[in-house]
Order: C-alpha cells, then sequence, then structure tokens
C-alpha cells in the first residue's frame, strides 16, 4: 500500500507541477499575443507566424523526433544506476543533437529564397529566414538538454527551466517590438530561442554527468534506436500537421473563413486550456512507463495508475467547460464566438477517451515499437480525417465536435487491442469504475445543457461539478493519502 501511495503521489507531484507550468506558459502566450496585435497589428503577427511556422515545419522533419524518442534511452539507461551507461547515452544523445540541429540549419539557409517565395510570394524575406535558421540548432540544443533532465527526473530543474525561459523571452521581445516594431521580430525570434538554450544548458550542467569519448562506431551504435524511434515520431507528426491542414482547407473552401476561426478557437480551448493537464502528466509519465517497459506488469499498472489520475483530474475541469461554456468563450474570445458552444460539449465528452488512450498509447513509444507506433498514428489520422470532412459536410461545426468524440472512441478501442495482444495489457477492475462513474456525471451534464433552459442548467451544472468533484476527492485520497497532504499543508500556514 505503502509503495502505490508513492506511486500515485509521484503522478499527482508532477502534474501539479507541471500543470503550474503549463498555466504560466499559457499566460505568457496570451501577454505576448496581445502585445504583439497592439504594437506589430495584423500583419506583424501574420509575419511572425509565417516565418515561426515555415521555419518550424523545416525542424520538425530535420530534427528526428529526438526530443521525445531519446526519453525512452536516457530514462532506462537512469534506471540502472550505472553512472558510465549514463554518461555514454548522454554522450551519444548530445553528438547526435549538434549533428541534426547543424544539418536543420544548413537546410533552412539553403532552401531561404524559396521558403520566401513560397511562404510570402516573393523573395523580399529571404535573409530573414537565413538569420531564423540559426534558431533550429538553438532549438534543437535546447530540447537535448531537456530530454536529459526529462530522463534522469530533474523535473525542477526542468519546471525552473521553462518558467524563466518563457519569462525571460517575453520580456526580451517587448522592448524589440516596441522600438523597433515589425523590424525587431527577427531578433525576437533569434532572443528567444537562445534564452532558451542558455537557460535549460545552464540546469543541464547542474547534473553531474562525467564527458566520455564515443566513437562514430559507438554512436551510430547506440544512437540507431533514437533515430529509428523519432523519424517515425516525426511522420507522425507531419501526418498530423497535414490532416489538420486538409480540414481547414476543407472548412475554408465549404463555410468560409470565419467558420475556419470558429474551429481553431474550439480546438484552441480544448487543446490548450483542458489539454495543458495531458502535457502536465506527460512530462514525468513517458520516463516513467519507459523505465518499466521491459516488464509488461509494471507497464501495465503504471498505465492503469495514470488514467486513473487523468480521469479523476480531468472529469470535473470538463463538467464545467460544458455548464460554463458561454462564459469560458466570451472570457476568452467574445460573444462572436458563441457558435462553438456545441463542437465544444461534444469534444469534452470524447476527451475522456482520449485520456484513457493516451495512456495506452504512450507504450508503444516507451517500448520503442517503431513500427507499430507508425501504423497505429498513420490509421488513426486517415480515419480521423475521414470523419472530420464527413462531420463538417453533414452537421457543420457539431459535426466536428462528434467526430473528435467519435474518432477517439475508435482509436481507445484500437491502441487497447493492440497493447493486448503485444503487451498483455488490460484495464483494470477499478479504473473501469471510474471511468464508467464520471463518464455517466459528464453525460447528464452534456444532456442539461443541450435540453435545459438556463438557470436551470446552471443548477444542474453546478450540482455535477460537486458531485463529479466529491468522488475524485474520495477516490484521490484512497490513492494519495489527499486529506492527509492537506492537513499537513494547513498546520504549515
Amino acid at each position: 500500500m505503502t509503495e502505490q501511495y508513492s506511486s500515485y503521489r509521484q503522478v499527482i507531484k508532477a502534474t501539479t507541477l507541471f500543470g503550474g507550468v503549463q498555466i504560466f506558459n499559457i499566460a505568457i502566450a496570451i501577454i505576448r499575443s496581445k502585445v504583439v496585435a497592439v504594437l506589430l497589428g495584423p500583419a506583424g503577427m501574420g509575419i511572425m507566424g509565417l516565418l515561426t511556422s515555415s521555419i518550424g515545419l523545416i525542424g520538425s522533419i530535420t530534427n528526428f523526433g529526438l526530443g521525445t524518442s531519446a526519453v525512452k534511452d536516457v530514462s532506462i539507461a537512469h534506471t540502472t544506476k550505472n553512472s558510465q551507461r549514463i554518461s555514454v547515452i548522454v554522450s551519444v544523445f548530445r553528438r547526435l543533437v549538434w549533428i541534426t540541429g547543424i544539418v536543420g540549419t544548413i537546410i533552412a539557409s539553403v532552401l531561404s529564397p524559396w521558403l520566401s517565395q513560397l511562404t510570402f510570394g516573393n523573395k523580399n524575406y529571404t535573409i530573414s529566414f537565413v538569420w531564423i535558421s540559426i534558431t533550429l540548432l538553438f532549438n534543437q540544443l535546447s530540447s537535448g538538454q531537456l530530454v536529459i533532465l526529462q530522463g534522469l527526473q530533474k523535473l525542477q530543474h526542468l519546471a525552473k527551466a521553462s518558467l524563466i525561459g518563457s519569462g525571460l523571452g517575453l520580456f526580451l521581445t517587448l522592448p524589440l517590438y516596441y522600438y523597433f516594431g515589425i523590424d525587431g521580430i527577427v531578433p525576437g525570434i533569434i532572443g528567444t530561442s537562445l534564452v532558451t538554450f542558455l537557460l535549460s544548458w545552464y540546469y543541464a550542467r547542474k547534473v553531474n554527468i562525467s564527458h566520455i569519448k564515443v566513437s562514430r562506431r559507438q554512436t551510430f551504435e547506440e544512437g540507431k534506436s533514437m533515430l529509428q524511434m523519432g523519424f517515425m515520431i516525426s511522420l507522425s507528426g507531419l501526418l498530423t500537421v497535414g490532416t489538420s491542414y486538409i480540414v481547414r482547407v476543407f472548412i475554408s473552401r465549404t463555410g468560409g473563413i470565419g467558420q475556419v476561426g470558429l474551429y481553431t478557437a474550439g480546438f484552441a480551448i480544448i487543446h490548450t486550456y483542458v489539454g495543458l493537464i495531458f502535457n502536465a502528466m506527460g512530462t514525468d509519465y513517458y520516463p516513467r512507463l519507459s523505465a518499466v517497459a521491459h516488464d509488461n506488469k509494471l507497464c501495465k499498472q503504471t498505465i492503469n495508475q495514470q488514467a486513473e489520475i487523468a480521469i479523476l483530474i480531468l472529469a470535473p475541469i470538463l463538467v464545467v467547460f460544458m455548464t460554463f461554456i458561454n462564459w469560458v468563450v466570451v472570457l476568452l474570445y467574445s460573444k462572436q464566438f458563441i457558435g462553438v458552444n456545441e463542437l465544444i460539449y461534444w469534444a469534452a465528452l470524447g476527451m475522456f477517451f482520449k485520456a484513457a488512450s493516451w495512456s495506452i498509447s504512450f507504450v508503444f513509444i516507451a517500448k520503442g515499437t517503431s513500427k507499430i507506433f507508425f501504423w497505429n498514428e498513420l490509421v488513426t489520422n486517415i480515419y480521423l480525417l475521414g470523419f472530420n470532412l464527413l462531420g463538417y459536410h453533414l452537421m457543420g461545426l457539431s459535426g466536428l465536435g462528434i467526430s473528435f468524440a467519435v474518432s477517439y472512441c475508435f482509436y481507445l478501442i484500437q491502441v487497447f487491442v493492440i497493447s493486448q495482444k503485444k503487451f498483455e495489457f488490460t484495464f483494470e477492475k477499478q479504473f473501469v469504475i471510474i471511468f464508467t462513474i464520471q463518464f455517466c456525471f459528464a453525460i447528464l451534464g452534456f444532456l442539461s445543457v443541450i435540453y435545459l433552459e438556463q438557470p436551470y442548467s446552471y443548477l444542474v451544472g453546478v450540482l455535477l461539478i460537486i458531485s463529479s468533484s466529491y468522488y475524485s476527492v474520495f477516490e484521490l485520497d484512497k490513492r494519495i493519502g489527499l486529506k492527509e497532504i492537506l492537513l499537513k499543508i494547513f498546520k504549515r500556514f
């Protein structure tokens, strides 16, 4: 029981820590967007978005997904407690990061005239692309340092690097935009990237890892699995970007630019403000799962624990969003965006399936099964695209919300069946009970906002929020001794 307490508490501790980091980063992003909108106007905002997205596309191809794939190798080396082994893996990884970062910078520099022509319709931004190509090296080196911190479970260093980096990046760019306007965009992009790199390097140096010289042959042998898995992750990322692009083009040509804006805003709420829970949990979860990937029994236990915590934390938040979505949309955007409400209702239900499937899907990366991972993602993107196009064609924005929920229901079945056959995975009874009860609360919340008039929908919604929250607290208390923790905090103050 003590061991289970410790395991569950690790999940909650990491989620709380990086949940705070995510909230801070979102706040910084909101401030930055507001400042850019005021100081640079729509034109400056558009130029910045085109520059960063274009150079980011080159980066997603040339970085070989090392920022994700290498976490597994570093985590496994960390579990051995062998300093020699850790040093070898870290040295190999750092060499690969330098190589891929330099390759990305060179390719972006060479393609700068083409990128300018493709992105802006002229070659006026060629020099701008040449300058910001250096950010591909800085970003890759930063990612490398953060991977080491994540893989070695130095979570506080990782959190500090992210927090301070976001804050300094904002304070660096504000004067540039204020004094130089649009001309400050390129220096701002480079400066932010450089600050992030320096901070990640500073905190990574706090970890005592001895430097070891590795041969080219050893680099190839040790780095082969990182590159193979990373390449598949890069391809998966491109598939996701491509799918999203096709959906936006289809909506634009069928319903107009305004519908694209509503679609973007709706899923920004779901993915950014609700999805931050996944980002917070994933920072700790992936290396923990990688460390036990060799043992199917431990994998099953870790996945079930993570899935339980994910549902217990997410469920009350999702019921809140359903009940008060009108207020949320107006607060974050304006009354003009109320049209996304039904999309969000359906997507909120889909997040339950996403939470369960997300917990399982990490096992494909943790075990290094690159082919299974790629084909799983390829098939998923195919039917996701199909459901999205069909959903919007038949029911507009609401159809996109329904397609999200249906797609993740299919995805949950898909990853469950694969992991059951390949890795002997099953959901434990306790998770099924938690999922069913919290999903019922969400269904009742969904029905209340659809069929009840205000203020009755608010009244029922508040009762459901209280019920869902109470159940989550009750279950969390059984797993981590929540009352005991809160009592200790109370006594300190």
